[in-house]
């Protein structure tokens, strides 16, 4: 028995010295993510790579209900969560542990002090440059998702753009069946809302209308939108580091404002765009990560 408990100390002090601490030592950032995630595994060695600080990563199951407790036995300064549960447990910690957050949709509703992050939306004026630049004949874009992204995207403000505010998949559904006078349709991440069957609807409309859907993943262009710009996930937290040492040295990162990736990868679906008669020019299509036809 005492073989075996040696054995796993052993296995314990190896973990924690791949993790980058040993047993004994506090951690001035803690991380929570999934490793096996390559952009969190990317985001990790960034933040070692950049900084000189002490650093664990815990899964978010091994810190659900007690991330309180770790940061306080670790005296963590700063906590960085990678992804949506990660941030909920993120957002119970006493505010005066800093949280820096990506890998997350959109920014969390709940207000906090001390706390900024990165975000995986793609802002509308994206799709709004690509498609003055190469799709002139596309006039008017129907925006359509919850009030809460509306804001956050930035869909105000651009003559090009009309903004369709819905509460769930059926207003979803039912708003898109009215948008006749548009010449592409928006459909924000609102994950809800985006269910199975609200989607297969939209896209049977788009079809008939021949009005294209712009999607925001790779699936959507398979399943039939005309294209899409996706975060890159190897870009995703370049600028995180940033936050963290800030954070470090006793500065408020609540007074910086969360943002979006600043790079984005392009998909198209040729077979769309030919069946709605419209012409994809040769550069948009060199630019795609991937095209479907």
């Amino acid at each position: 028995m005492r073989k075996v408990s040696s054995v796993r100390l052993l296995l314990a002090a190896f973990v924690l010295f791949l993790l980058g601490a040993s047993p004994s030592e506090p951690a001035d950032v803690i991380v929570v993510g999934d490793m096996r995630l390559a952009p969190v595994d990317h985001i990790v060695s960034g933040i070692r790579e950049a900084l000189d600080v002490k650093l664990k990563v815990f899964a978010p199951l091994d810190v659900k209900d007690r991330l309180s407790s770790i940061a306080s036995r670790e005296d963590a300064k700063v906590v960085v969560a990678l992804g949506r549960d990660a941030l909920e447990e993120a957002l119970r910690l006493p505010q005066s542990v800093a949280v820096v957050y990506d890998l997350v949709v959109s920014p969390p509703a709940v207000k906090r002090l001390n706390m900024t992050g990165h975000y995986m939306a793609t802002p509308v004026r994206e799709y709004v440059s690509i498609i003055r630049r190469y799709l002139p004949l596309i006039r008017h874009i129907a925006v359509v998702g919850s009030s809460e992204l509306m804001r956050t995207l930035e869909t105000s403000g651009d003559p090009m753009v009309s903004p369709h505010r819905v509460k769930n998949a059926f207003e979803l559904v039912e708003t898109v069946k009215q948008l006749d006078s548009a010449d592409a349709i928006l459909l924000l991440p609102d994950v809800s809302f985006l269910t199975a069957s609200a989607l297969e609807e939209v896209y049977l409309y788009s079809f008939r209308r021949g009005i294209p859907v712009l999607g925001i993943s790779e699936k959507n262009v398979r399943q039939g939108a005309l294209f899409a710009l996706v975060f890159d996930p190897v870009y995703v937290g370049a600028n995180l580091e940033n936050e963290v040492s800030l954070a470090i040295h006793g500065e408020d990162i609540g007074r910086i404002p969360p943002s979006p990736s600043q790079k984005f990868e392009l998909y198209i679906n040729l077979n769309t765009a030919e069946k709605m008669n419209i012409a994809m020019p040769g550069e948009l299509v060199r630019k795609a990560k991937k095209v479907f036809h």
